[in-house]
């Protein structure tokens, strides 16, 4: 049986959708006015994407609503409504980041296909899994992850496989970037991506500047081109080949995917034997865009300092007019319409009949009655060439038969009438397959109550460590109920000796997972498996969908406690969240005061800590120098002087860059014990010993004692607690 393989495109407006379904797409993926991870792009209104949904149908494609950002809780009440009309219309499937829209849609459109975005950061079999089971019909890996991993998830999960074959790169793992929303309040999480990884920055080690002087964009990386790669994705078992680009013009979308058609037919119809890259196609590629170079991204290798741009794009590069124009008539110009079939019968004294057929679908039209030629009759070539003017309909004649009868004669007029019929009634037809009935029952979700999680009187306090040589500062506080230890930073052959600290003075010990799960975390585990259930922690910090699914399988027990990055921005998110096993969750570190107060499930609420701003697979320790599998401290300064850290955690090889400053919401405790937290987490990460006895004392006295004295440290941020994200 042939291998079927998808070519998806972008299109951030209705001419690239168009120059998409021309240059040879499958499907589109496309936002609407709201709710889309690309709030920049031209995305159609309402009555022009229901335009779109049919122009797919009718020429055998699919079209896929980006629904792919995270969701503020007075915004579920919109959804319903908002999606309603493309259900109706045929939409084939929804891009879910957002768990609580995820829940949403199953309950209430559950005949819509729901894919499982690269913004949920899905690196392996655990994640793909967990999402499987859930109802999803679809995952987009990660763009970080091997090709090795995405056979596993093949091999092992029957789901479809979606993976970016070309187009812009992130720095950041997808989903786990709060860069642009910390800094200028415009959340990538929400659409709003401002693209500071495009910007130049200096690094720095014990305050003096390294690497090259002009290699200053370090976090701007080359963009992704698979072209050589192509059979090797297709035998790891990806199905939908993707094209990023939904902000570029109709042109680009129609090289690309233009590109990448042949490509793929042409390994799927020779197979590797026949199968080669023409240098003019690379060119094409490059002169459709071009910010530095390519790479053929991370499905061979970690990372690497030639995955980077390192300098600036250059102001001005001559265009290729040629390829232009040529794209432009070819494609972006064109007018796409699909074969159909007719018979005209013409007798005289009988109505005339039109029967199409297209798509597997046939209609028969009846038109006037056939009258008696009063001077010449009509001939076979004078009712060809009226029906087949098909104009601007979607068709053209692949074959008309003619069948005329007696002395027959019918006027222009009525032939032109029953030929439009014909062909309005065969596009019904072939649309009507896709309409869904109306929908008029939505779930009620007011029905779910707020979860007692057993709170206290008063939020307990919780410290998040990454330096070993702190816990001891914290584990003698009184105040202190919980510690969470991080797995990358604590040696796991002292696990036991830690959790007995803390347990000796009265605090829980938690193990914090990493941000990102993927093969290297599950063989840290597994090989310190011993150590883990020897350690008797008391449970652990949840940061993906991967770690929920590997303690359950591994059989390792212990609470769960949900952190912030796994976005539970709204009630049905966290509603889905206790389903799949939390204890106990996090606050997300989006939304302001007033929009926690919405959400029905209490959590913890960070109230100091310099946040992960980026989790990268890229090192920026290895970029500038290089790699020797020894964890260590960078800072990061960018054009405002400000100084960013950034920490190797060399245990899962991945990088996190912090915030230049802390949160801190000292000051606000009636606010923060009006939403009524479970608990309040101070998050140490390059704090010394000394500076994290100070913050737990300082915070301790003001929240409990009602004690205002002296910061313990210069400066702060309030993080989004007051503005939060638009």
């Amino acid at each position: 049986m042939k291998k079927v393989v998808e070519i998806l495109a972008p299109a951030g407006s209705f001419e690239s959708m168009k120059a998409a379904v021309a240059a040879g797409a499958d499907a589109v993926y496309m936002g609407g006015s709201r709710f889309g991870a690309r709030a920049f792009a031209e995305n159609p209104e309402e009555d022009k994407l229901l335009e779109a949904i049919d122009y797919v149908h009718l020429h055998g494609k699919k079209l896929y609503l980006t629904v792919n950002t995270l969701m503020k809780e007075q915004e579920m009440g919109e959804l319903y409504q908002y999606l309603l009309p493309y259900y109706r219309q045929g939409l084939d499937a929804a891009i879910v980041q957002d768990m609580g829209v995820f829940s949403f849609i199953r309950e209430n459109f559950p005949d819509l296909a729901i894919h499982a975005s690269t913004q949920m950061s899905t690196t392996g079999v655990y994640g793909a899994g967990i999402l499987k089971s859930l109802g999803a019909e679809r995952v987009v890996t990660a763009r970080e992850i091997s090709l090795k991993e995405i056979k596993q998830i093949h091999d092992n999960v029957d789901v479809e496989i979606e993976s970016f074959v070309h187009g812009a790169l992130c720095y950041c793992y997808s989903g786990q970037c709060l860069f642009s929303s910390l800094i200028g309040g415009r959340s990538g999480n929400r659409g709003r991506c401002a693209q500071t990884c495009r910007l130049p920055y200096e690094i720095k080690k014990d305050g003096k500047v390294i690497g090259k002087k002009e290699d200053r964009y370090v976090l701007s990386l080359k963009d992704l081109s698979t072209l050589d790669i192509i059979p090797d994705m297709i035998e790891a078992g990806v199905f939908s080949m993707k094209i990023e680009g939904r902000m570029k013009n109709p042109r680009y979308t129609a090289g690309v995917v233009s590109i990448y058609r042949k490509y793929t037919d042409l390994y799927l119809s020779q197979g590797r034997e026949g199968y080669f890259v023409k240098e003019e196609d690379r060119k094409s590629l490059l002169d459709l865009f071009d910010r530095g170079g390519q790479t053929d991204g991370y499905y061979k290798k970690h990372n690497g300092r030639d995955m980077v741009v390192w300098k600036g794009k250059p102001a001005f590069r001559q265009g290729n007019q040629e390829l232009y124009d040529y794209l432009d008539e070819t494609y972006v110009e064109k007018q796409v319409k699909e074969p159909v079939r007719g018979q005209a019968f013409l007798e005289e004294g009988q109505s005339a009949c039109l029967l199409l057929e297209a798509f597997g679908h046939e209609v028969t039209v009846v038109g006037d009655l056939v009258q008696q030629a009063q001077n010449q009759p009509m001939t076979e070539e004078k009712v060809r060439k009226q029906l087949d003017k098909t104009g601007n309909t979607p068709f053209y004649f692949e074959s008309l038969e003619i069948h005329l009868n007696g002395n027959a004669f019918l006027p222009v007029q009525a032939l032109n009438n029953l030929r439009r019929r014909g062909l309005e009634e065969i596009e019904t037809a072939i649309l009507n397959q896709f309409r869904r009935a109306d929908r008029t029952e939505i779930a009620d979700t007011e029905k779910v109550s707020k979860v007692d999680l057993k709170t206290a009187e008063e939020p307990t306090l919780t410290v998040s460590l990454e330096r070993p040589d702190c816990l001891e500062t914290a584990a003698i506080h009184p105040r202190v109920h919980r510690i969470y230890i991080d797995a990358a930073e604590f040696e796991p052959t002292k696990w036991k000796s830690y959790v007995e600290i803390c347990h000796r003075n009265g605090k829980e010990c938690m193990l914090t997972l990493p941000h990102i799960f993927r093969t290297r975390a599950e063989q840290f585990l597994d090989k310190y498996k011993k150590e883990l259930k020897e350690a008797s922690f008391d449970g652990f910090l949840i940061r993906s969908l991967e770690e929920v699914a590997y303690l359950k399988q591994k059989e390792i027990k212990g609470k769960m406690i949900f952190d912030f990055g796994m976005y539970g921005m709204n009630s049905e998110a966290q509603k889905l969240f206790l389903e799949m096993g939390a204890d106990e969750l996090t606050w997300p570190v989006e939304l302001n005061n007033r929009e926690l107060g919405k959400l029905r499930t209490p959590g913890e609420l960070l109230i100091y800590g310099r946040l992960p701003m980026m989790v990268t697979a890229q090192c920026i320790h290895q970029g500038v120098e290089q790699c020797d599998k020894a964890p260590g401290l960078l800072m990061m300064k960018d054009r405002m002087g400000k100084e960013f850290p950034v920490r190797n955690h060399c245990t899962f090889c991945y990088n996190s860059i912090y915030n230049s400053t802390p949160v801190s919401l000292h000051g606000f405790t009636d606010g923060i014990k009006a939403l009524a937290p479970t608990s309040l987490r101070l998050q140490f990460t390059i704090e010394n010993k000394e500076q994290t006895r100070d913050v737990i004392k300082y915070f301790s006295e003001e929240f409990y004692q009602g004690q205002k004295k002296e910061l313990p440290f210069d400066e702060f941020t309030r993080g989004h607690f007051k503005r939060g994200v638009e």
